[in-house]
Parts: C-alpha cells; sequence; structure tokens
C-alpha cells in the first residue's frame, strides 16, 4: 500500500514522499482513515511505528479541505507531555504542511512566554502544547478555543504518569464540546481507558501491536554485573564495541548526571538531558547528539519521551526501570520503522523484582551474557514465566498418568500371573 491510496491530497502525498517515504507503516495505514472519516480515534502502537504522521497527515488533510470559520482561534490543538515530544511533533506539522496555507505554533514551558504570545495573537490553525504552558497562555488571553474543531492527546498514557491529568480536564473544560477527538498512546492502561470513557465518543479502535511488546529488530540481552562495577562496565562497552551513539537510561536526575559526568571524566563526550535541565541545555545535548559530538545521552524515562533520533543503534538501560511498561518505551529509541538495534541492560542482583516483572510482562528471558572481568557475585537467575509453569504442569500431569498406566499394567501381568 502506498500513501496515495489512504485518501490523503496530492498536496500531502507530495510532501511525504519528499520526507523520502512511500509506504506507510501499520499505525499510519490504519490511523490516517479512521482520521479521515471525522470521528474519534483511540490508537495505540508501540514507540517507533510513526503514529505521529498517522495524526498529523490526516489532520492536515482535513484542515485544508474544511474551509475556517472567521476569527483568530485555534483549529487544532495537539497535546503533549514534553518539550521535547512538542517540538518534535511541530517539525512534522512543518515538513508535512509545508505546501499547505496553515500556520503552526509549538509552546512550552522553559522559554521565555512573550514571543509565545505574539505568535498566538497573529492567529494559529494548528497549536502544538504541553499542558502547563497552555493553560499559562490561556490565562493571560492569549489564546482562544471557539474554532476548535480537532483535539489530540499524543503519548497521554505518559500525561497520565507525569501527573497531567488535572492540568488536562481544566483544558477539556475550555474547549468547545463538538469536536473531533484523537488519542495517541504506546500502551492503553487501565487508567487510559477509563479517561477514553469520559473524552471519546464511540471511538474507532486501532492497536497493531499487542500491548506492552517489544519491536522484533530489537536485539535484547542483559549483562549481569554488580552494582558499583556498572560504570566501568558501560565504559568497557562503548569503548570495546566502538559505539559512537548510545542512548543511557537511568532512574533518577542526579543519576543521570553523576554518571555523564563520569564518562566525561574517562574521556568519552556524554550528556545528561532530564527535568532539571533548562531548555537550551536539554535542545544543546539533544543536537550534539544527533549531530555526533556528544557520544553519548544519559536521560531519564520522563525526558527521553519523544525523542526521535533516526537510525539510534544502542540503548542501554544502565538501571532498569521500577515499571516494566517504561521497558518497553526506553528499548522503542532503537530499532524504530523496521531498523536493527540493540538494547543492552546492566542488571545487578537488587534490581532482580525489576526483571521479574519485565521478563514476566513480555513473556520470555531476555538473554543472560556475563563479560569477561566483571562476574557478579551473584548470579541473576532466570524468570519462571506463566508458561514455564504451564510446561511444568503439563509434563507433571503426563509423568502423572505414565505413572498411574505403569501401575495399572503392572497389576494386570500380576493377575495374569496368578490366573
Amino acid at each position: 500500500m502506498a500513501f496515495s491510496q489512504l485518501g490523503l491530497s496530492e498536496t500531502l502525498v507530495r510532501a511525504v514522499n519528499e520526507r523520502g517515504y512511500e509506504t506507510p507503516t501499520p499505525i499510519q495505514a490504519q490511523a490516517i482513515p479512521a482520521v479521515l472519516s471525522g470521528g474519534d480515534v483511540m490508537a495505540a502502537a508501540q514507540t517507533g511505528t510513526g503514529k505521529t504522521a498517522g495524526f498529523t497527515l490526516p489532520l492536515l488533510h482535513r484542515l485544508t479541505a474544511n474551509p475556517a470559520r472567521e476569527g483568530k482561534g485555534v483549529r487544532a490543538l495537539i497535546l503533549t507531555p514534553t518539550r521535547e515530544l512538542a517540538a518534535q511533533v511541530g517539525e512534522s506539522v512543518t515538513n508535512y504542511g509545508r505546501h499547505l496555507p496553515l500556520r503552526a505554533a509549538v509552546v512550552f514551558g522553559g522559554v521565555k512566554i512573550n514571543p509565545q504570545i505574539d505568535q498566538l495573537r497573529r492567529g494559529v490553525d494548528i497549536l502544538v502544547a504541553t499542558p502547563g504552558r497552555l493553560l499559562d497562555l490561556h490565562g493571560q488571553g492569549a489564546v482562544r478555543f471557539d474554532r476548535l474543531e480537532t483535539l489530540v492527546l499524543d503519548e497521554a498514557d505518559r500525561m497520565l504518569d507525569m501527573g497531567f491529568i488535572r492540568d488536562i480536564r481544566k483544558i477539556l473544560a475550555l474547549l468547545p464540546p463538538e469536536r473531533q477527538n484523537l488519542m495517541f498512546s504506546a500502551t492503553f492502561s487501565q487508567e487510559i481507558r477509563r479517561l477514553t470513557d469520559n473524552l471519546l465518543n464511540d471511538p474507532a479502535r486501532v492497536e497493531v501491536a499487542p500491548r506492552s511488546s517489544t519491536a522484533e529488530t530489537v536485539a535484547q540481552k542483559i549483562h549481569p554485573v554488580d552494582k558499583a562495577q556498572k560504570p566501568a562496565l558501560l565504559r568497557h562497552l562503548i569503548e570495546a564495541n566502538d559505539w559512537r551513539q548510545v542512548l543511557v537510561f537511568t532512574r533518577t536526575k542526579h543519576g543521570a548526571n553523576r554518571l555523564a559526568q563520569k564518562l566525561e571524566r574517562s574521556g568519552i563526550g556524554a550528556a545528561a538531558i532530564h527535568g532539571n535541565k533548562s531548555q537550551g541545555a536539554r535542545t544543546r545535548a539533544l543536537a550534539g547528539f544527533k549531530a555526533g559530538d556528544v557520544r553519548v545521552l544519559v536521560a531519564t524515562d520522563i525526558a527521553a519521551r519523544g525523542l526521535d533520533i533516526e537510525q539510534l543503534p544502542h540503548v542501554v538501560n544502565f538501571e532498569l526501570p521500577n515499571v516494566p511498561e517504561d521497558y518497553v518505551h526506553r528499548i522503542g529509541r532503537t530499532g524504530r520503522a523496521g531498523a536493527e538495534g540493540e538494547a543492552v541492560s546492566l542488571v545487578s542482583i537488587d534490581e532482580l523484582k525489576c526483571l521479574r516483572d519485565i521478563e514476566t510482562m513480555l513473556r520470555r528471558h531476555l538473554q543472560r551474557e556475563t563479560v569477561a572481568g566483571f562476574e557478579p557475585d551473584d548470579r541473576i537467575p532466570m524468570t519462571r514465566l506463566p508458561d514455564d509453569n504451564a510446561h511444568t504442569n503439563g509434563r507433571r500431569r503426563q509423568d502423572n498418568r505414565a505413572r498411574r498406566g505403569g501401575a495399572r499394567r503392572s497389576r494386570g501381568r500380576s493377575k495374569a500371573a496368578q490366573a
């Protein structure tokens, strides 16, 4: 299937082709016609499968095809949880809408608000925003929603994880009731489903991958190691394998800072990216990483959400996440759109529960590979998976049946001998 078969305008198809894309991904092939139909859509797909184009392309088509009402109010609002994701979505809108007479703006915190106010007062059709800054702008009278036609919640699961539910409800109260609602997410938790019950009206459901699954193109393995040896092992892996571009995850902001500093002191170019960094510092770190000037980008889960780095070859879990679904989000930064990638986790014995939760969620064992010179004091045992239990119980039942059958045959032979 080609993009030209999805019902998009020739102008949009041309913009897509200029970006080097000819065939839609599965989420795009299903979501684009659903959004074009005008109804509400609830879509889930794992990270890196093209969700952003799945809503920006049909959104641009509908805004262009339907004449705008008089006024300067926003016609389409896209809410994202992080600054980086807002910038990424804004870039997608700009790239695909380059031949269209639509105006777009991206607003988020961490930067001066006055330039954003000036841009909004001139009028925009599409507004990409983080919840907090959007409420600030509305409070100053800089943005109006009386013309709003479409609301998009991007990475809705992460917005709930980050505590944006109150802000989202405040924003929903400001919007006209008659509108199209689109919800895109990597996973749909029970909390998300409860939110959709109040937000979406008989939505079309699009889900192209099993919940909490990982891309088949990502090679996953763990290196058992003592906690104190993790920084040295990471340096060894980077240098021995000549990794030139590595995204490393830590649990905390302070941990990200400490690890980046240790890598820098050892001669490996590194930068940390997290919520306490200024927007300028985060932008510089990401730009340096994409350009190859920064070899290792150390990030927390929230800061890395929405990072769009083409052909990222390596993701390292310096520490396993406490929430198993976050493992899927983390390693989804590599192996994007069918490309091959590698996800390596450095696992110490104190993370055994986290590892078991991840393997139970994935319903598979991650390959254990001990690195010479970094053998841990404690072995990382294999997780007993539900399938393992079923297999074990099945074998037990077979063994029991075999023993009962053998006993019956033995009794039969004994009676025959007596006869």
